[in-house]
């Protein structure tokens, strides 16, 4: 047992937060003055076609966008649009090998690539100063993919430019919306008056070609751990295959599948929370029930 200990998170959850019993100090002041960025809501007619347009002006910068989507069949087809309108784009999911999504996002801040669609953004610690743009769409949309912590995280990756913006594609405002643009709006303010306070402008950190390459060898190397992991684990089970081998009711299946997605998504991980929503699905409709 550890008498005293710190804990260091970006985003506590309300378990840490119980658990520290309110004694949490926050920190909101970055050294380059990088301040988080301002979201804005807009309705979700013609959103792909806004997009677009929004797109080209961060190009024409030099600079790169993420756009977030619910599903990944919504990603595939965004992205052939995006393609055949002559953007750069690469998608991103979790059937892409871990050596494989490293080489994807150097591409991105390379410049390779102008765009990045995904369903599941946050799976990597995605620190990239040369996105200026993230895209949210269908954000009213309520669930693990759009909750409070899940939204403030993804408006977060724009926050490593002196440009960034997020926009929220919506036609009304969920609770999760509303708490997500009023947390970033308390950090912004913080952070707008302290660096008036001390005369600082927001900077961007810009690197080399060369200091992008180094700087992602350590991801290649941690990424060749995890692609062999999986290959080691590659006969494993579906998330769902367990729990229907067992002998029970169809509403305990449910129940038991329900669980297991909300876990997936306590630990961010989107696309097997995703996965398992959509099993859910078509369970319920199969046997005739309700909601769970």
């Amino acid at each position: 047992m550890i008498p005293r200990a710190i804990y260091i998170s970006a985003t506590p959850g309300d378990y840490e937060l119980e658990k520290s019993g309110g004694t949490v100090v926050e920190q909101v002041i970055r050294p380059t003055g990088l301040v988080d960025p301002p979201i804005h809501v807009l309705p979700v007619r013609n959103q792909v076609d806004d997009l677009l347009e929004r797109i080209r002006v961060r190009i024409r910068m030099k600079h790169r966008v993420l756009v977030t989507t619910l599903t990944k069949k919504m990603s595939e087809d965004l992205t052939d649009y995006l393609a055949q309108a002559g953007v750069k784009v690469a998608y991103l999911h979790s059937d892409i090998a871990a050596l494989d999504r490293i080489e994807i996002l150097r591409k991105l801040r390379l410049g390779e690539s102008d765009v990045l669609v995904g369903v599941n953004l946050l799976r990597e610690g995605l620190d990239l100063p040369e996105v200026s743009l993230v895209a949210i769409l269908d954000a009213d949309r309520e669930g693990f993919l759009r909750s409070e912590r899940s939204l403030i995280q993804t408006a977060g990756r724009a926050a490593r430019n002196a440009s960034g913006e997020v926009i929220m594609y919506a036609d009304r405002i969920t609770r999760s919306m509303q708490l997500a643009i009023d947390e970033t709006n308390r950090r912004r303010e913080k952070q707008l008056a302290y660096n008036k306070e001390h005369g600082i402008v927001p900077r961007t950190i810009s690197k080399s070609r060369d200091e992008i390459l180094l700087s992602t060898q350590a991801a290649t190397s941690h990424a060749q751990s995890q692609d062999k992991a999986a290959a080691d684990a590659s006969g494993a089970e579906l998330p769902w295959e367990k729990i229907l081998a067992e002998d029970f009711s169809p509403r305990e299946t449910i129940d038991m599948l329900y669980g297991a997605m909300q876990e997936a998504a306590r630990a961010l991980e989107f696309e097997k929370a995703a996965a398992l929503r959509d099993r859910i699905e078509d369970l319920k409709a199969q046997w005739g029930l309700g909601s769970a």
